[in-house]
Parts: structure tokens; sequence; C-alpha cells
């Protein structure tokens, strides 16, 4: 558990689906969310979704925590949103923004929001796509608008101009929406989320590890980083 929580604006989610890690996390004070997808339950070797969701949540009671449908017909998405919906007062259905054929799935995050299901959008990459979420999702129950930076990163492009328009969109309309920065890479990532106005970030535990790290002295860092090198050299053994 980290003595001094990250003390900044933005809320840090934990992104995996380990259970030994999701519970070790909750209680770390920094903190403040979960976020699970069915890729990362199939990585930690997750064989039933519903048994694996509820036991979870008979132990993450409180921070909100979001579970993601897997179907890719509108209609048992719509069935299998509304079954996870009804597993806790903290659980976010998470809906992709398409299915896997390319087809838009607003109609159904709207119709599911104004239903009182909260939900966290995932997989936005697009201007268009940010503004037609926070269009649909305006008014409705609390609802979490994740667009991946990381992942935009990836391909060359300077994600903040695009999450400096979208937390301002997110502002203005409703202030039930808020903007998640997703996929992050480096810690950095958290600070730059907070610098454009998102309201949360997921982190790795890799990352949330290195909250300690922030504003550490750069010449004490220096030296441990060659007390390091040297420590390694010695115990391989190494000589010239």
């Amino acid at each position: 558990m980290e003595k001094s929580p990250y003390q900044g604006k933005i809320k840090i989610f934990a992104d995996g689906a380990d259970r030994a890690s999701i519970l070790e996390l909750a209680k770390n004070p920094s903190v403040k969310g979960f976020t699970t997808n069915p890729s990362l339950m199939k990585k930690s070797g997750v064989k039933d979704y519903r048994a694996f969701c509820q036991e979870i949540l008979t132990q993450i009671t409180s921070h909100p925590i979001s579970f993601e449908v897997f179907a890719d017909d509108f209609q048992e998405m719509h069935r299998q949103a509304l079954e996870i919906n009804s597993w806790g007062k903290n659980v976010y259905v998470k809906i992709p923004i398409t299915n896997s054929k390319g087809q838009s799935s607003i109609e159904l995050i709207r119709s599911l929001s104004h239903a009182n299901v909260k939900l966290n959008v995932t997989a936005l990459f697009t201007w268009e796509q940010i503004q037609e979420t926070v269009k649909a999702v305006a008014g409705g129950a609390p609802s979490v608008v994740s667009v991946f930076a990381g992942r935009i990163a990836d391909t060359g492009r300077d994600p903040v101009p695009l999450m400096v328009k979208a937390a301002k969109l997110c502002r203005e309309t409703d202030s039930n929406i808020e903007l998640l920065w997703a996929s992050s890479r480096e810690f950095f990532n958290l600070i730059q989320a907070e610098l454009t106005g998102c309201h949360i970030i997921t982190c790795t535990t890799d990352i949330i590890k290195k909250i300690p790290m922030l504003n550490k002295d750069l010449s004490e860092l220096s030296l441990e980083t060659v007390k390091t090198f040297k420590a390694d050299s010695d115990s391989a053994g190494f000589k010239l």
C-alpha cells in the first residue's frame, strides 16, 4: 500500500483481471476504481466470466468496476448489459463503440444510458466517436467515455489535443460524464492526462507502482541507477 497516495485531481483506475492483484490494489489509497475487459480476463486464465465477476464483487463493493459485454449482436449485447448491471451498484457496463463488424453501438448506448445503466463506452479513437458518445449519454446515467490515448500515440499521433477537446466537451455537456485516458504506456501519461482535464486514467500495476517516484530527486535517481549497474555486474561476475 502506498504511504502517500497520489494527490492529483485525476482518478487512477487499475486495469487488469488478475484476482489477487485487484484485491491487493483495492487496499491502495491511490486506486479509485477498476476496469477489465475480455482480453485481460483471457490472459488471466478466467474460464467462467459470470462466476469471476460475481466473486470479485463480493470483495470490491465500493470502488467502481467495469465489466464488458462480449456479444456481437446488439440484442444480445443489451441482454448481457442488463445482467451485468444487476450485479452491483458499483458496476459500470462496458460497451464498445462498434461491434466487430464495424456497426455502430450508439443506439444501444443511448438506450441503456437512459434506462439508468451506468456505462463505460470503450474503444473510442476519433473525435466523431467522442462527440456521438457524449451526445448519446447526455442526460442519462453516470457514464465514462474511454478514449484509447495510448493506442493513438502508438500510431505516431499526439493524443493530447484530442483529449483536451474531449475533456472540454464532457464538462460542458453533463457533469455525469467522465473522460477516461485509456491504454496508458508510462507513468508520464498520468501527468499528461491530468493536464488535459481527464477525470480518470487507467493504469497497469507496473505503472501504479511508480507513483512513489513522482518528483523524486534526479541526482538521487542517477546514483541509484549507477549502483544497480554496479550490483548487477558484480553479481554476474563480469570480467574484461
